[in-house]
Order: C-alpha cells, then structure tokens, then sequence
C-alpha cells in the first residue's frame, strides 16, 4: 500500500525530484535544493520510514518507488527529472524501471545497481541500544552512540533524527525497528535483467567504494546512455562534502 510522503518545495521550473539516502531526511539536501531552485522547480522527499513520512510494517524498493509515483499523481507532475542518493539512488532507479514514462533525466549519487555486503548493522544495534525514556539531553545521546560509533560526523547525522516528544522527552523519527527487520531487502541488487534507456548521471565521490571500477561493466549493461562523473575531495556523502561540484555536474547535465 502507498503511503502519502512529507515533502517541501521550492522554485519554479521543470520538476527536480531529489531522494535522500538511508537514516536520511529531506533536510539533507535542503540547501542544495535551495540552489537548484534557482533554475527548477524542487520537490524533496522523505522516503518511507524516514524523516516526516509515515512508518509502515514494510520497505522494499517497489514500494519506496510506488510512493513516488502516487506523489508525483496527486500533484499532477506528469515528469520530472529524479535524483538519488545511496538508497534513494536505488529507489530511483526501480521508480524508472516501474514509472519511467515519468522521468525525463536520472541522475544517481555514489550507489550502484549491484548488490552491498552490508556494514550499517554497529548502527543499528547503537541505536537500539539507547535508551531514550531516561534521555534528558542530545547530548546523552551522542555519548551513548559514541560507545560504537567513533565517527562524530555520523553521531551528529543519526541525531538529525532525534526529536522531542509532545508530551516530552525525545523518539527518532526514522523508523529504525522496520529498516533493520527489512536491512537485507535495501542492501539487494535491483534492475535484474532490465535496461534503463534514460540519460542517466552516475556521479562518484572519488574516496568512496560504494562504485569500484568493476561495477562500470554493471552499469554500462543496465543503463545504455550512462554517464559516469567522479568527484574528488569526496567520499560517499557527495552532497555534504562537494556540493558546488556537485551542482555545476547535475546543472549542466540537466542543461
């Protein structure tokens, strides 16, 4: 069943659909998207289980995908360009295998089709292992989390999605018990046997392994007009790390 997504806008122009990554939130991208709505009209999605949209029992790719296509409906975007992140990288792709009279140009951000070993399940057991009904601060969080996870920079990304309770205290608002019981179905391979006839970016953070120089075979075979594009001083996280790189690539592909 499709779920009704939490999402914001901004500009004017041909639509520019953009999908966050795993643990992720539109407000990711929001600064970026700001930019591009200098020349588009931006729409940034919360996947399901993530940020303000709704928790469900379930998450697959077909699902994810079918609530873009249900968003894209109700507004009556017959088109948009898409753009995907990691994991919304994936769901990008299956939302043109599924929907493509509905895209126009795709553009996917460090992700591959291919099949991931894992190496997120430190994060979920630390968040698991947080007791937030006796949290008073961030601050308790972030020395509980730093108990597994050495790296401040994903301390600080995980707590974007710690929140205050109304009635007090604080909950995570991605929905962590269902993307750890589902953790296998986000970590497969997609596109089996299909081949994408869109214009489609590939852009690599140049200190990333999420794309190895034998997956462009993969690619190449499943997108027939793929390009790809490295980006240096960066490692998965592209956006974060290079966005006037970024912007200018996807920009002038657009273009």
């Amino acid at each position: 069943m499709t779920v009704r997504l939490n999402y914001k806008s901004f500009g004017e122009g041909r639509p520019l659909i953009i999908l966050h990554g795993l643990f992720g939130m539109l407000d990711n991208w929001q600064t970026l998207a700001r930019q591009f709505a200098e020349h588009y009209e931006v729409y940034l999605l919360d996947i399901r289980n993530h940020g303000k949209s709704p928790h469900t029992s379930s998450f697959s790719y077909a699902e994810a995908a079918d609530d873009i296509r249900r968003f894209m409906s109700e507004r009556g975007l017959s088109q948009a360009h898409v753009m995907g992140h990691s994991m919304g990288g994936k769901v990008a792709m299956v939302f043109c295998e599924q929907c493509g009279h509905m895209v126009d140009k795709l553009i996917i951000v460090d992700i591959a089709p291919k099949a991931y070993d894992g190496g997120h399940e430190a994060i979920f057991k630390a968040i698991a292992d947080v007791d937030l009904d006796c949290i008073e601060s961030r601050s308790e969080v972030d020395i509980q989390l730093s108990g597994t996870i050495m790296d401040k920079g994903v301390r600080l990304f995980l707590m974007k999605n710690l929140t205050r309770r109304p009635e007090g205290g604080y909950m995570w608002q991605a929905n962590f018990e269902v993307l750890r019981a589902n953790y296998p179905a986000i970590m497969t391979e997609v596109l089996h046997g299909t081949v994408i006839d869109h214009d489609t970016l590939f852009i690599k953070g140049a200190e990333s392994h999420y794309i190895l120089e034998e997956d462009v075979l993969m690619i190449n075979e499943r997108f027939s007009r793929a390009t790809m594009k490295r980006v240096e001083g960066a490692g998965h996280w592209v956006h974060a790390q290079q966005p006037d790189e970024l912007f200018m690539l996807v920009h002038h592909f657009l273009g």
